[in-house]
């Protein structure tokens, strides 16, 4: 019985250091943390690893540059959460399968060297699949998501079907269980759509990116510096509206 019980707790044990040692698998690292982004262990600095499982969270004026293994790039703007829910790495340097789940926030997308049809980003509202791609998105907080398209082609499905987005500065919009709009050039109304002007800071220029994060096009879709008031804050139990940032275009951005 002693023998059976010692095998008993030594499987037990290599269980758990598996189940650890694979849920802290390392996807990719951060290149640039700004005010507060935390991860699973606890705030995140430059050169934190990024595991498997982990969920990546920003305070309000945070903001997270990630490079993942295969080269991915992906930015985590103000109030944000993301999960990188799955991969599967192969031994080329390149992903099988990489799934992000993106909770709420703003995010920039840009693929790295595997295979287009290995990423995979799911969103409150549907899935998006990329193709070589540079992308925006915006999930708000009833879970209406939007995508920009900034280069390549991507597709987003939600529950009644699938949009193909080829247009650099086309954008789709779905909620949570309804319909996804079909693809059109955005603009400033965007922001009255999505509730805030909060939405795409990339494109607005309310947060800056390092260089790397930008294209070779010029001009931000038109949503640089527009600012619709939209935004509120609570200030002594009251709703005032935040005052207006001065007009900023990133630089190299689309």
């Amino acid at each position: 019985m002693r023998g059976l019980a010692k095998k008993a707790t030594a499987a037990a044990a290599a269980l758990l250091w598996t189940t650890v040692a694979f849920a802290q698998e390392q996807v990719g690292q951060a290149t640039l943390i700004k005010t507060a982004v935390t991860g699973g262990g606890g705030p995140l600095a430059i050169k934190s690893p990024v595991y498997r499982d982990e969920r990546i969270t920003t305070s309000q004026s945070g903001l997270g540059e990630f490079t993942f293994r295969d080269g991915t790039k992906f930015a985590v703007g103000g109030s944000s959460s993301v999960v990188i829910d799955r991969f599967v790495f192969d031994d080329s340097n390149s992903f099988n399968q990489l799934t992000l789940n993106a909770a709420r926030g703003s995010f920039r997308w840009i693929s790295g060297k595997s295979k287009s049809e290995a990423y995979q980003i799911v969103t409150p509202a549907g899935v998006i699949g990329v193709r070589g791609t540079r992308l925006d998105i915006f999930v708000g907080p009833d879970g209406i998501t939007s995508v920009v398209l900034l280069e390549g082609a991507a597709q987003f499905c939600g529950a009644s079907g699938c949009q193909e987005l080829r247009r650099r500065c086309d954008v789709v919009i779905a909620t949570p269980g309804g319909a996804v709009s079909d693809p059109s050039r955005v603009d400033r109304g965007i922001f009255q759509t999505v509730g805030t002007d909060r939405a795409f800071p990339f494109l607005s220029g309310r947060q800056r990116l390092t260089r790397g994060f930008y294209g070779f096009a010029s001009g931000s879709c038109g949503l640089s510096g527009s600012r619709s008031g939209l935004q509120r804050t609570e200030q002594n139990g009251a709703d005032r509206p935040e005052r207006p940032a001065a007009s900023v275009d990133p630089s190299g951005g689309y």
